[in-house]
């Protein structure tokens, strides 16, 4: 499911730059346009590093306000803590109504559910390895490498090899929901049960809409009615 309810604002993104590749923001811009407009920008690391180099040359191209963090003690993380004190403070300032957490780290889990018991939509963005804590944290996580895969229009992986997880994930949100007596139920509804038990997103599976999605995997089968509205039925 996208999440797509139309643009609410003022978005807010925060980079661990020592956590996140700037090859993917061009496509996590996009994706953060559903939530409107992303005016603050913010990237953390030591700047002195080579390693950030490739965040360095984003800054300008992006409009990416770059926050310096030393390494003050090994080991510990300075940049996690200035992100989660900025996080705070632009909540609480009450002008941003989401999130956007650009990292790979579970230690940003408790920032996000905290963000998330305010009301606020988190997108959190990582690799493939994030843990599972940070994924479910976010009102939505988006798997980086798959995302640059649906943006090419590429299926990350096929149907026939879709996770037991989801098919049961999509399978409960289809049985909760309102069906006809043949047995569907309406696209939209059953994407919006599945959203609010998980960070589900289709574009971790290469597809950019749930419609795509659910058309591609043989355990459902769809049907566009009169008023253009589709339903989907379980048959396996």
């Amino acid at each position: 499911m996208n999440g797509n309810g139309g643009p609410i604002g003022n978005v807010a993104l925060l980079i661990d730059a020592d956590n996140a590749s700037p090859d993917s923001l061009d496509a996590v811009l996009t994706v953060l346009a559903e939530l409107g407009t992303v005016n603050i920008r913010r990237a953390y690391g030591n700047w002195s590093k080579t390693s950030l180099k490739g965040w360095a040359s984003m800054t300008h191209q992006h409009a990416i306000e770059p926050q310096q963090q030393f390494d003050v003690t090994k080991g510990k993380s300075a940049t996690d803590m200035r992100m989660v004190i900025d996080a705070m403070d632009l909540l609480y300032r009450g002008r941003v109504t989401g999130f956007g957490i650009m990292s790979s780290d579970s230690d940003f889990m408790p920032l996000a559910m905290r963000l998330r018991q305010e009301g606020l939509p988190v997108y959190g963005f990582g690799t493939a390895k994030t843990p599972e804590s940070f994924r479910q944290a976010c009102t939505r996580f988006i798997d980086v490498g798959a995302l640059a895969a649906s943006e090419r229009e590429e299926p990350a992986q096929s149907a026939s090899s879709v996770d037991e997880t989801l098919l049961d994930l999509l399978g409960a949100a289809w049985k909760a929901a309102k069906r006809d007596e043949r047995g569907f139920a309406k696209l939209s509804e059953v994407g919006q049960l599945a959203g609010n038990r998980s960070s589900f997103d289709t574009r971790n599976y290469g597809y950019k809409r749930l419609s795509d999605l659910i058309q591609a995997l043989p355990n459902f089968t769809t049907e566009r009615r009169d008023d253009g509205v589709l339903y989907v039925r379980r048959v396996r």
